[in-house]
């Protein structure tokens, strides 16, 4: 019977298409599960890959022999990663990929009542303005909006995510306030560059009754990150579109107001993300079970929505 590092080895390639990914998963180098796919095809006689310089391809029997592995192997991983249920205790890394400004507003000051509930689960969290590969990067979960689901994860909806228009006090002194989207064409904006894409990002702005219109601005500088953006928002020096969770601490301490507060951008869920099989490992379920409770105890949906009237 193989061992179940060599089959790992074998399916996080497969998945990844390449050694080097599957390694950063496993924790292995390159080498070492070249090695283990190498004894695997040796033991069963077969090729289950085709290499070349652009990656990994499987071949006609690796198709086969990964449709046959896979459920067992992930039964196999449930049940190490659950061993210690029997205690009464989830135990492990818990990998978890969110925003920043997310994490450490509304996440972060979860963590001392999650950590005495669930000793056992290490919290290894990572604050990144990016969408992650959840498989080949080895997260358990990722929290955000906007992911590519892999085959087999699910999406819990924690609140929507709304975008607005804000600037500072100071700033608004100084200019007619905008009476509609179309006016913000005469005023300084503090733009977006999505860090995935590359490009300047626009919204498209919606009031209660369904009008839709763009919120474009004169560029007075562009930066990748939120907070960023809200910095420089609060030094006055332009108005800026930013999420309402970017931008609640700000509104809540007077540095910076809202502006067109009849209109928003809608731009989808914020969602929890996490392998979807049914013996999901005891860490990561008490997490989302966790997190999605604490979300809606705390009422963070309505806190995050442009149209609560709380901003």
């Amino acid at each position: 019977m193989e061992n179940l590092i060599t089959l790992e080895s074998f399916v996080r390639s497969a998945q990844s298409t390449s050694f080097s990914a599957a390694a950063r998963g496993l924790g292995l180098t390159p080498a070492a599960v070249s090695q283990n796919v190498a004894r695997l095809e040796a033991r069963l006689g077969v090729r289950l890959f085709q290499r070349s310089t652009r990656g990994l391809t499987l071949t006609e029997s690796g198709e086969r022999f990964l449709r046959d592995v896979s459920g067992g192997l992930e039964t196999l991983q449930t049940a190490i990663a659950n061993v210690s249920a029997s205690a009464g205790q989830p135990a492990g890394l818990l990998k978890v990929s969110m925003p920043p400004a997310l994490g450490l507003g509304y996440l972060v000051p979860l963590l001392k009542d999650f950590a005495a509930r669930h000793p056992g689960v290490i919290p290894d969290w990572h604050m990144d303005n990016r969408h992650v590969d959840l498989i080949n990067e080895g997260f358990d979960a990722a929290i955000g909006g906007g992911f590519d689901l892999p085959s087999g994860f699910a999406a819990r909806e924690l609140a929507r995510a709304h975008i607005i228009a804000v600037a500072s006090p100071d700033y608004v002194a100084r200019i007619p306030p905008p009476q509609h989207p179309s006016d913000l064409q005469h005023h300084e904006g503090i733009l977006m560059r999505s860090p995935a894409t590359g490009r300047l990002r626009t919204w498209a702005l919606r009031n209660r009754a369904g009008d839709q219109e763009s919120g474009e601005m004169r560029p007075r500088m562009i930066l990748n990150d939120p907070e960023a953006i809200c910095q420089c928002a609060v030094m006055g020096l332009g108005i800026a579109f930013t999420a309402t969770f970017n931008a609640l601490p700000y509104l809540r301490n007077g540095t910076l107001v809202r502006l067109l507060p009849k209109w928003h951008a809608d731009i989808g869920p914020i969602s929890l993300y996490y392998a979807g099989h049914r013996q999901l490992p005891a860490k990561t379920r008490v997490f989302v079970d966790y997190v999605v409770a604490e979300f809606k105890r705390q009422g963070i949906a309505r806190m995050f929505s442009a149209t609560s009237g709380e901003f």
